[in-house]
């Protein structure tokens, strides 16, 4: 939702005037407040990457500059640019990931959620929400248009909704003794730096809701992008650091669950992009659905053992 312009060290990001049901960026009031908003969350975990925010100014000649005396016509975020190779997913395709690094990691995961707000959370709206979810999931899942094994989805999604009413209880409980954290909200290992000190960034900061999170939802879903990319072994690692150091245990029944949510959301997410007709990558996005709904259907396996 932003266009990003690379210069030396630096990085702009210069949001695009779209509109969706959940956003509405037209204005360039609306943008500035979502600068500001940018910064603000994202320095929770990367204080000294995000360095504030540039007005794109409109000087008397009609030119364009960047903090100019002109009339600010739009604002653009700061930050400064991080070492690619450092990032964590460059190093799990590069085979560089070791354990000593997850360590790092938990350590400052540890201290964010336990400094985290805990905000105040309906628990019947949270699942109503899975719900909502789940609708979209079978809408698109199920769509024939697409080149999948529709037998297997229509199993898939079935048993989804079988899982999430099993941990329905589980979730209600977090929810009631102040599990949920107001979180990253999208915790990928694009978005981890093994830079000193580790940055994470680019939370999600145009809706709250969707930062409102259990933390072992939020770590299911780095150990299930990590998977993706090759790196199974860091769910154990991972989780069992966390578990230590926030003195929590969230049940294997649930994680898993928090898994098999998240992987069918992103096969769902992939599919996305050929809702608008003939894609030149069809193939890899289906690909990558299939992908997924695999990671989905395995931690669904293991849902069935944990109860």
């Amino acid at each position: 939702m932003s266009w990003v312009f690379l210069a030396g060290d630096h990085v702009y990001k210069l949001k695009k005037p779209v509109v969706f049901p959940f956003l509405d960026f037209t204005k360039a009031t609306a943008r500035r407040t979502n600068c500001e908003a940018e910064v603000r969350l994202n320095r929770r975990l990367a204080p000294d990457i995000y360095l504030g925010i540039e007005t794109l100014t409109r000087e008397k000649d009609g030119s364009l500059r960047l903090g100019g005396a002109g009339v600010p016509v739009d604002w653009l975020v700061h930050m400064k640019r991080l070492p690619q190779d450092l990032m964590l997913d460059v190093m799990i395709l590069e085979k560089r990931l070791a354990p000593y690094h997850l360590d790092a990691l938990a350590n400052t995961l540890d201290h964010f959620y336990r400094s985290a707000n805990r905000p105040a959370i309906d628990p019947e709206a949270h699942l109503a929400n899975l719900a909502q979810q789940q609708r979209w999931n079978r809408e698109t899942l199920g769509n024939g248009a697409f080149p999948l094994d529709h037998t297997f989805v229509e199993q898939h999604l079935f048993d989804m909704d079988a899982a999430r009413h099993q941990v329905a209880s589980l979730i209600r409980d977090r929810i009631r003794r102040k599990c949920y954290v107001d979180g990253h909200g999208d915790l990928r290992p694009q978005h981890v730096c093994f830079s000193d000190p580790i940055a994470i960034f680019d939370c999600l900061e145009f809706d709250d809701r969707l930062r409102f999170v259990d933390p072992f939802d939020e770590l299911a879903f780095l150990s299930l992008e990590c998977d993706f990319l090759g790196a199974g072994w860091v769910e154990r690692e991972i989780l069992d650091r966390l578990r230590i150091r926030l003195s929590d245990e969230a049940p294997p029944l649930l994680i898993d669950f928090y898994t098999a949510f998240r992987a069918t959301l992103r096969a769902r997410m992939a599919l996305s992009h050929l809702a608008g007709g003939a894609v030149p990558s069809s193939t890899q996005w289906v690909a990558k659905a299939e992908r997924y709904l695999d990671l989905a259907h395995a931690a669904l396996v293991r849902t069935r053992q944990d109860g």
